[in-house]
């Protein structure tokens, strides 16, 4: 399953990527950031005090019961969100988010990791929530990415799930911006199929350090 994710650096703080004006390419903002889980993802959720989007940073995974450090679980599947237990209240309290993906990577049990094209950016679902945890002054907040069954250039390979790619359509309804009943909400959470995606094995850095994204500081959110 997906554990990784590409971005541009330009992109981060960008809560609107399908209606933007695409950021001018050169420079430092034009390079290639990478996300994994429990590292911090740059996810845009709709804030209801002020009406708009926000771009909060969210560690990727949400804390295991026995020890928050270690992340547990990492994904929610689309088919049963609203009623696990673990992912049913974000779900329905519309703590649910998007983050812009420029690449994402699949790693099925045993083989080569492979990284995916979609052609051009696209926003995966996720859902977050705020943990209280005695160890920490601060709360943590984390998410969690939806998946859907795999789509046809995926079933190549031995998984049947992929990251739930939502449609510019959907943004708003999944956010929470536009008012929308709960079986809507989950209807956004559908395979998405392109012929010009592509799919090649990962290639092996020797060395490689990654930036960290600009991103809004999350304290007092919700």
């Amino acid at each position: 399953m997906c554990g990784k994710f590409t971005a541009k650096a330009s992109w981060t703080e960008i809560v609107d990527l399908i209606h933007a004006t695409p950021p001018r390419e050169g420079g430092d903002n034009d390079r290639t950031l990478t996300f994994r889980v429990m590292g911090a993802v740059p996810l845009i959720v709709f804030d209801p005090v002020t009406d708009k989007r926000r771009v909060v940073p969210m560690r990727w995974g949400f804390p295991h019961p026995q020890d928050w450090r270690r992340p547990q679980p990492i994904h929610a599947r689309a088919e049963t969100i609203d009623t696990t237990r673990a992912f049913a209240d974000a779900f329905r309290d519309g703590q649910r988010g998007i983050a812009i993906v420029e690449t994402f990577n699949e790693a099925p049990d045993g083989g080569a990791l492979y990284v995916v094209r979609p052609a051009g950016a696209i926003g995966i679902a996720f859902v977050w929530r705020r943990f209280d945890i005695a160890d920490m002054p601060q709360p943590l907040f984390a998410c969690v990415m939806v998946t859907v069954a795999a789509n046809t250039l995926l079933c190549g390979l031995p998984t049947d799930r992929m990251p739930a790619i939502l449609s510019p359509d959907d943004w708003a309804i999944w956010l929470g911006e536009e008012p929308a009943s709960l079986e809507r909400v989950k209807a956004c959470l559908k395979t998405a199929d392109d012929v010009r995606w592509t799919m090649t094995p990962e290639e092996r850095a020797k060395s490689a350090r990654c930036g960290k994204p600009t991103i809004s500081d999350p304290a007092g959110l919700f």
